[in-house]
């Protein structure tokens, strides 16, 4: 069963939105075979330009759920979210069920955590990798790789950070800034 954190910016969150998210979210329960002890983290944002923005993450063992939406209701931002996990758990599903057939070796840690569904399976050519690259890593700092990721036309660009000799990934935002990821 899940335990909810619904946390409000700029909105109050009443008991009809904390319930609506609840009911919501809660039905992602039924693709699990045991209901999971997780949090459903659930941020609701409201923008002064009249927009709601969901975001819900549930750490899983073996699996991180999460999604975010924005629209012009907060309810259906809740709706999209949910509809995006959804997808997110199938698409996780059909992979794991491919990965064992193939193998012919079930997979039993990440398998036993969901519920066996007849007929549900997506075509998994969704996550066939049609291109490989090879590159060599520079050092740089984080200022010069958004540099090179926007000569390059690219959302994101992977590079060796020179302070730190780590691998680190910057990406371009929606909201038209940048994003740095460092690795350990």
């Amino acid at each position: 069963m899940f335990r909810y954190n619904v946390r409000g910016e700029n909105i109050e969150v009443t008991e009809a939105i904390r319930n609506y998210v609840e009911k919501k979210v809660g039905k992602l329960e039924r693709y699990f075979s045991d209901s999971p002890e997780a949090t459903a983290h659930v941020n609701l944002k409201v923008y002064t330009e009249k927009t709601a923005k969901v975001e819900v993450t549930i750490p899983l063992p073996y699996l991180v759920l999460r999604a975010e939406e924005t629209s012009p209701d907060l309810y259906a931002s809740v709706d999209l979210v949910v509809d995006k996990l959804e997808r997110q758990i199938r698409k996780y599903k059909t992979k794991i069920n491919r990965k064992s057939r193939e193998t012919a070796m079930p997979d039993i840690d990440h398998e036993s955590i969901f519920k066996e569904e007849n007929g549900t399976e997506e075509n998994g050519n969704e996550l066939e990798i049609v291109r490989t690259k090879r590159l060599s890593l520079k050092p740089m700092d984080s200022e010069e790789a958004v540099l090179q990721m926007n000569m390059l036309g690219h959302n994101f660009f992977i590079f060796e950070d020179a302070e730190t000799n780590g691998i680190s990934i910057v990406y371009g935002r929606r909201d038209g800034k940048y994003g740095l990821i460092e690795t350990d």
